[in-house]
């Protein structure tokens, strides 16, 4: 049912609604909207609208809807499925999100924040942090990544094993339906038990649902202090054992557990600047730990100490790196935030967002090893992510001296591959990253028939003409 095709009459239409500064038609203009960091999504569009106001949005939408128009939004570009790009043939409008930045509250009494899509996941932190509070949230590519796209793929992060994800931080939406109508739903209720809830639909629905505008999102007391370290480790199956223990130990002050090979912390520290080794000699594979105490009550010192010298004592670690000061915290975090990007360096990498049951990530990465080295002997698995809720990014970097692009041609195999024992062990093939582009036809092998029906018609009951970032998802 959709256009094809966009006459100039039409896009003129579009850009009179936003104004022709922010109608972007030019090769030039639109560059940094049509390509992902990745590479490997790459669009075109006849126009990029950046409107500066929901109702803009809705005007833009309510045409789209009249004339049957795809419309693909896009906040910071962050995204790492293909989910924000349009797709090759042009005539898909990209519907930037950044222009809406504004933080319309803050109540820190009441513990929540309002903050429009385009505000960036770093701003709305020092939004918090200004009122005493904070919002923790938090990914390496916080500085771009925007509060609408972080919210339309539910993202993760490092603290979801204390506050959970995108969708567990987030109280109401307000939102642009396909059809141009708005949803005010920027309810502050922690209870709100009047039927299907609408919120939770639109977050982790990729804007295939509809275009999220604004959000009221939760906010918590500043720790008054933290403790974190770095630990060696032997083997996956020590790391299960260290977490369980601290899990025992530390109770509800465990905020996050961060896990990686030793080839993560390699390409970090020999590809991306300003780096340091917290070790002088090399271990097979690393945790941080972080420990975070409230702000009432006695304080709390050496928990972190007291819990590794007992680890150390039954055998579960190697060494330990506790900081001092809070710049040695953020050395320790900077180094872990630096993993991404330091694959780029080894040359090329096939990725993998996965979750499994926390007891069974040993077990997973034994077996994927032996997937990948079947599939392209010398191919190099770098694993990390966050143990503490089972999610890896199970990314694998070529064969030292193979070409790139005949590696990279393996991508569908090794990820069916992955996949398939991804199935086996009762996880999921997307853990915070989302479906977008890359894992649609995967998703259909994964789920359900009833699933897939049922996720097709609520599409077809919000969307009935699939304009909403068509390709995508479904």
């Amino acid at each position: 049912m959709r256009a094809r095709t966009l006459s100039n009459d039409l896009i003129g239409r579009f850009a009179h609604i936003v104004g022709d500064a922010n109608a972007l038609t030019r090769a030039e203009d639109q560059a940094g909207y049509l390509t992902e960091w990745r590479d490997r999504y790459t669009g075109k569009t006849p126009v990029v609208l950046r409107p500066g106001s929901t109702e803009e949005v809705s005007r833009i939408l309510a045409l789209a809807d009249a004339h049957s128009v795809a419309i693909v939004p896009q906040g910071g570009n962050t995204g790492l499925v293909g989910g924000q790009i349009p797709s090759s043939e042009g005539d898909e409008i990209v519907l930037s999100l950044g222009r809406l930045k504004a933080v319309r509250d803050v109540d820190a009494a009441g513990g929540t924040m309002i903050v429009e899509a385009g505000v960036t996941l770093h701003a709305a932190q020092i939004a918090a942090n200004e009122a005493g509070r904070i919002f923790p949230l938090s990914l390496a590519s916080e500085g771009s990544a925007q509060i609408g796209g972080v919210l339309a793929t539910n993202a993760g992060g490092t603290a979801v094993l204390a506050y959970g994800n995108a969708r567990s931080l987030t109280l109401g939406l307000e939102a642009v339906l396909a059809d141009g109508r708005v949803w005010h739903g920027l309810r502050r209720l922690k209870k709100d038990n009047t039927g299907y809830d609408l919120r939770d639909l639109l977050i982790g629905s990729e804007g295939t649902l509809g275009i999220i505008t604004a959000a009221c999102l939760k906010l918590f007391p500043t720790p008054a202090e933290r403790e974190t370290a770095i630990v060696a480790l032997q083997s996956p199956k020590h790391a299960l054992r260290l977490f369980r223990m601290a899990e025992a130990e530390a109770g509800g002050s465990l905020t996050a557990f961060e896990f990686w090979a030793h080839r993560a912390q390699e390409f970090a520290l020999n590809y991306v600047p300003g780096l340091r080794d917290p070790f002088t000699d090399a271990y097979p594979w690393y945790a941080l730990i972080e420990l975070s105490h409230g702000g009432t009550g006695a304080r709390v010192s050496n928990t972190i100490e007291r819990m590794l010298t007992n680890a150390h004592s039954k055998g579960l670690i190697l060494d330990a790196a506790i900081t001092r000061s809070l710049r040695q915290a953020e050395d320790f975090w900077r180094l872990r935030d630096a993993f991404s990007e330091a694959q780029k360096g080894a040359g090329g990498s096939i990725k993998h967002d996965i979750s499994v049951p926390v007891a069974r990530i040993p077990e997973f990465l034994e077996r994927a090893a032996a997937v990948v080295e079947d599939i392209c002997p010398g191919a190099r698995p770098v694993p990390f992510g966050h143990f503490g809720d089972g999610n890896l990014h199970y990314n694998v970097s070529q064969p030292e001296g193979m070409d790139r692009a005949q590696y990279l041609a393996l991508w569908d195999a090794m990820s069916d591959a992955i996949f398939a024992l991804i199935a086996e062990l009762d996880g999921s093939i997307s853990a915070e990253h989302g479906i977008g582009q890359m894992k649609r036809d995967a998703l259909v092998r994964h789920k359900s028939a009833v699933e897939i029906d049922m996720m097709r018609s609520i599409k077809r009951a919000l969307d009935p003409k699939g304009i909403l970032n068509p390709g995508k998802l479904l």
